[in-house]
């Protein structure tokens, strides 16, 4: 009689420790497996947007040279232009830095006597993708909604003193009063940027921290895989040649 209870007892048992491995297996696997992809297959995060030297800037053109009082006019978005978005993330316990970018931007800016005196830019905001088509899924989609809010803006809304205007290849830094407009909504941004005269134009790098309550944009998380963080930073690299 006692033999056979414990012979009863030993089935669930043994399904109990079958399960809670079961369990721990498939743990393991999910945190493995998301590092592997994380560190080894989806490749490392690309580096934030910034300007790069510019070849033979070592030896920058004087300030005061003729190309420096030629800067004024209009300038439009030229080609290797980028704009996108770079959030924290914890996927499976691991993390992770999601970038998503895009190069279909449209805009301008007008320089006249020194000053920065406007800029407007335009994002095809369904043009933007990450390393990961599910991510891109949820971006479009629950997140930014860009069948009904298809475009982000950026137009500046206090002129930008120049100053000396900087020598060819030579970095300077300055700060921009601009609206956001995302998700359907436009609030005030100031954020610093850099920009460099090259031999062929200027360029503009930057970043603009983004509180997702704000512009009213869903928390990125996905209950039970992603966690991320309340806020992300809007990063650009902008490339002007002469309109």
């Amino acid at each position: 009689m006692a033999g056979s209870r414990r012979r009863r007892t030993s089935g669930p048992r043994r399904w109990a420790w079958w399960l809670l491995g079961t369990a721990a297996a498939v743990v393991v696997l999910a945190v493995g497996g998301t590092f592997l992809y994380i560190h080894l297959i989806s490749g490392p995060t690309p580096a934030p947007l910034s300007l790069k030297p510019t070849s033979g800037s070592s030896s920058p053109s004087s300030a005061g040279d003729s190309a420096a009082t030629s800067a004024g006019g209009t300038w439009k978005i030229a080609t290797g232009s980028v704009v996108g978005y770079r959030v924290k993330e914890v996927l499976f316990g691991q993390n992770h830095v999601a970038v998503g970018r895009t190069s279909t931007i449209t805009g301008h800016l007008t320089i006249s006597g020194g000053t920065v005196t406007a800029a407007a830019f335009t994002v095809q905001m369904a043009t933007i993708k990450s390393d990961e088509s599910e991510r891109d899924v949820q971006f479009r989609g629950r997140i930014m909604d860009t069948a009904a809010y298809p475009t982000g803006t950026l137009t500046l809304t206090k002129p930008i003193a120049l100053g000396t205007l900087p020598a060819v290849g030579m970095v300077k830094a300055y700060t921009a009063v601009a609206d956001l407009t995302l998700h359907g909504h436009t609030r005030p941004v100031t954020f610093a940027l850099s920009a460099e005269r090259t031999p062929g134009g200027i360029e503009v790098s930057g970043s603009i921290p983004v509180l997702f309550s704000n512009w009213d944009i869903p928390n990125p998380s996905f209950t039970g895989f992603v966690t991320t963080q309340n806020h992300g930073v809007l990063e650009f690299l902008l490339k002007f040649a002469r309109s």
